[in-house]
């Protein structure tokens, strides 16, 4: 099984190349735009992900269909309202994924590497994770729920897909409708932020009514700071994928007790023994 996003990378180099010399052509003093050791960095970042995670997805198959064997109802592809159900609980699932992933240091150790770029374009939306496995979790339940696995696999790519469109500073807000209901570049910008005001904002995919829901939206107000709150200062990929599983495994070896040694893998990120 090819993963659809496959597909899809010529057209994101291509597009990658455009906004880059738009750049060029367009050049914006509040923007960031592209730096070319930077860039490097996420497309090697983005290959490394797809190298990893295509044998890795291959391996989850089996698993996602033994769990749609055994669940109480098989719901049919042929159905409007299995396609309606599969967008909206794939789309709560990458929102519970996504906000693990930033609350729970371990797991925020495979997701810093997205967030490890000081810039905001396209090609920051192809700077993935070296480690799939973390996600494996929050889509397993679609399978229990009946939820046929080709399609939770498409539904994942077109989620992927849809934001990579995300990552780009040449989209100002769009109408507000838009704004209200969908994840959109001015939403996103927020969620790279690493203004004190915009840490761990804006998780949603497609949508934005979760984050709206579960208290966690913030509105794009003032500039955007990108990167982290201490950045890592390095375009070596290797410690890009790395540095933060290197920093935990540090915390934990000089922790005094076994409650700190948790509280360094599973506590928030940041977390510290109280003094």
């Amino acid at each position: 099984m090819i993963p659809a996003v496959l597909y899809a990378v010529p057209a994101f180099l291509l597009l990658i190349a455009v906004e880059a010399w738009s750049y060029r052509f367009a050049p914006d003093d509040d923007e960031r735009g592209y730096e070319r050791r930077d860039t490097t960095t996420s497309l090697t970042m983005g290959a490394g992900s797809q190298l990893i995670g295509f044998p890795w997805k291959l391996l989850t198959v089996g698993l996602y269909v033994a769990l749609w064997t055994v669940a109480p109802v098989q719901l049919s592809p042929t159905s409007v309202g299995t396609w309606v159900l599969l967008f909206v609980a794939d789309d709560l699932a990458y929102y519970w994924f996504h906000r693990t992933h930033h609350e729970v240091r371990l797991f925020w150790a495979s997701h810093v590497v997205h967030h490890s770029s000081t810039h905001f374009n396209l090609s920051t939306a192809l700077r993935q994770s070296w480690t799939p496995m973390t996600s494996l979790p929050f889509w397993l339940p679609l399978a229990l729920l009946g939820i046929p696995p080709w399609m939770i696999f498409l539904q994942q790519s077109v989620s992927l897909l849809y934001q990579f469109f995300l990552h780009t500073e040449r989209v100002d807000r769009l109408p507000r409708p838009v704004e209200w209901f969908f994840n959109t570049p001015s939403h996103h910008r927020v969620h790279h932020g690493a203004n004190r005001e915009y840490l761990d904002r804006n998780y949603g995919g497609i949508l934005i009514v979760w984050d709206r829901l579960f208290g966690s939206f913030a509105p794009e107000d003032t500039a955007v700071r990108y990167g982290l709150t201490t950045n890592i200062g390095t375009y070596n990929p290797l410690r890009v994928a790395t540095h933060e599983y290197a920093a935990i495994w540090a915390d934990v070896r000089r922790a005094g007790s076994w409650r700190h040694r948790l509280g360094h893998v599973l506590g928030r990120p940041g977390w510290q023994p109280t003094r």
